[in-house]
């Protein structure tokens, strides 16, 4: 097996080396299933826009040495521009979803013919109820959402598919679909949260590992937290979020702004419309 077909991800930090996108030329508001799409319902989405501003997400992550994998884009598939979710890389192993919501269900079966014919290993969750926007992985821990899209079952059977890891399972509000768009690590000392969303007793314990940065309603709106980390201290962000970019700055890194304000009318920010498969060890 080739370099190309290895799978590797040991945190939401270390340097991106492959990431899998789709490009949002079916994408529409069909059933509003948060509270961003509740917004702009009526607004609805402008296609060529949301094209144009994800070519230039890709662009800037080829410009820094990512390889982008663009899976087809299928009509029936309204939300498929939110990769995030349909898998997850954990360790050396892609663990393909079981979608939630009617809506997205059978998202993954293109995700698994690419795999297939890389040839990189993965592990079918079928009958599972998780998704990768609630499954965050740092070093030896792994943070899973309990929410609408992912089931504490299903968080039981990933923990005895790893036992190498510890699992911890991290309940919150159903406001925000995925556990990424209130909480967000970037280093192994940082991580961004919106409070209020994330029950007390966790919140707690992410507080004795992490420094947290605060996301104001203001810029959680606009999705502060689901940012993307490519290593080296790097990081992509929305440009309306200043306050999270000045944050971000006054503590090292180096903020690539892109505007994708288009993208996020359906409720998903950088984190959401990634999936990494490779990740390099050490930042």
């Amino acid at each position: 097996m080739s370099e190309q077909n290895i799978a590797a991800c040991f945190s939401e930090y270390d340097t991106l080396e492959q990431v899998i996108l789709c490009e949002p030329q079916y994408m529409t508001i069909v059933d509003t299933i948060n509270e961003t799409q509740k917004h702009y319902k009526k607004e609805g989405i402008n296609i060529d826009l949301a094209m144009k501003q994800h070519g230039r997400f890709v662009s800037a992550l080829r410009n820094q040495g990512v390889d982008v994998v663009l899976l087809p884009p299928l009509k029936k598939y309204p939300e498929q521009v939110f990769t995030r979710d349909i898998g997850f890389t954990l360790g050396e192993k892609v663990y393909v979803a079981d979608m939630a919501a009617d809506i997205r269900q059978g998202e993954e079966n293109v995700l698994k013919q690419w795999l297939e014919q890389q040839q990189v290993p993965f592990y079918n969750l079928t009958g599972d109820r998780i998704e990768g926007g609630d499954v965050l992985i740092d070093g030896k821990t792994i943070y899973a959402g309990v929410s609408n899209r992912t089931f504490e079952e299903a968080i039981d059977h990933l923990r005895s598919l790893l036992p190498d890891y510890e699992v911890i399972s991290i309940p919150f509000t159903d406001t925000y679909l995925h556990l990424d768009c209130v909480f967000n690590i970037i280093s192994p000392e940082e991580a961004l949260i919106y409070p209020g969303e994330i029950h007390g007793e966790k919140v707690k314990m992410l507080e004795s590992r992490y420094d947290l940065i605060k996301v104001s309603d203001e810029e959680q709106f606009t999705l502060g937290t689901n940012v993307l980390s490519i290593g080296n201290k790097k990081i992509f962000s929305l440009p309306i979020n200043k306050n999270v970019n000045k944050e971000l700055r006054a503590r090292g890194y180096e903020v690539i702004e892109v505007d994708i304000t288009e993208i996020i009318k359906s409720g998903g920010a950088f984190r959401c419309c990634t999936m990494p498969v490779r990740r390099s060890k050490g930042q």
